[in-house]
């Protein structure tokens, strides 16, 4: 186990060298001056010149890469331009909403999905097994932002059961401010419950197929005990490998969402940093998701382990 966790860790770390000098020659590359966008057209070139020594854009880029991969490995992830602020500062304001939502719509929708997947594979060809993937079918075509939409104008605008946008801070109690992510989560959690529950249905049917299910049917065990215990346990591979890209995607993909319900996370934060090109702001936060893909997908490669020991040994 040690050896497995040791060559996991080893390409994390090489996914997230080679992701910093992608992410820095992207940036670089981007046409466009931050010093001409911060200051507009009619900026004088003094002006210009003394904002862009202040950046440190007239250092060389190889000097100017080696001090920002420097600083992310100190937790310095430099200062924003446009805010005036340390880039961990803004991004602790901002994590501190995106996280929670996160988490909370990987729980949603893997507490819908999973059920419905073992329950249309239990009744395969079925009036259910039709009706379920007929509404996960819909489920992944619609868009995100047009059912957010429709969350809003149905439990904010007629019910007024929450709040339509906006995010309290916690300090105001966890409970206005779960209150005020529950239509985000769904919005997000519905269509990756449906994603999910179409997986989960086409690992269970493989599985439910194999030689030694039919033998435990055979010995007369509970069809419950059977899906539950044997079926669902060697069909969770495909599974994990769903939700460690869907927690990534979570986290990393809220921009939209975020600018839907106005809520300060990091995708509107990112959204913002892009309007205002201030390159730092970017940087920081896109090394910041690449480093959570990483670190999840180890902890998948974990899971993978402890559910199927085979692949401790073949790792």
């Amino acid at each position: 186990m040690t050896a497995f966790l040791a060559k996991r860790l080893g390409f994390g770390f090489l996914t997230l060298v080679v992701a910093s000098v992608v992410v820095f020659a992207v940036m670089e590359i981007l046409p466009g001056d931050p010093a001409r966008v911060m200051l507009g057209m009619n900026a004088t070139p003094e002006a210009l010149e003394t904002l862009r020594n202040q950046m440190g854009l007239n250092e060389p880029v190889l000097l100017r890469y080696l001090n920002w991969a420097g600083g992310l490995l100190t937790g310095d992830f430099g200062r924003s331009y446009t805010y005036s602020s340390p880039v961990v500062d803004l991004i602790g304001e901002r994590v501190i909403v995106s996280l929670p939502l996160a988490i909370i719509s990987l729980v949603l929708s893997t507490a819908i999905a999973i059920p419905v997947g073992i329950y249309a594979a239990a009744r395969r060809g079925r009036a259910g097994d039709t009706v379920s993937m007929g509404a996960a079918q819909l489920g992944v075509a619609v868009p995100n932002f047009w059912f957010a939409l429709l969350l809003i104008y149905v439990f904010a605008v007629w019910l007024r059961l929450v709040p339509a946008g906006g995010f309290p801070g916690w300090s105001g109690g966890i409970w206005p401010g779960l209150k005020s992510l529950i239509l985000p989560a769904i919005a997000l959690a519905l269509p990756q419950a449906a994603i999910l529950a179409r997986v989960t249905r086409s690992a269970m049917l493989e599985v439910l197929g194999e030689d030694y299910i039919r033998t435990a049917r055979a010995k007369g065990m509970p069809r419950r005990y059977v899906l539950w215990r044997h079926a669902l346990r060697n069909a969770m591979i495909p599974v994990l490998t769903i939700l460690g890209l869907q927690f990534a995607f979570l986290l990393a993909g809220t921009i939209i969402i975020e600018n839907v319900f106005y809520l300060p996370g990091l995708g509107r934060l990112v959204f913002q940093a892009i309007t205002q090109r201030d390159l730092i702001v970017v940087e920081g936060v896109v090394m910041l998701l690449v480093a959570s893909v990483v670190v999840v997908n180890i902890l998948v490669d974990i899971c993978y382990a402890l559910v199927d020991p085979r692949l401790r040994v073949r790792g």
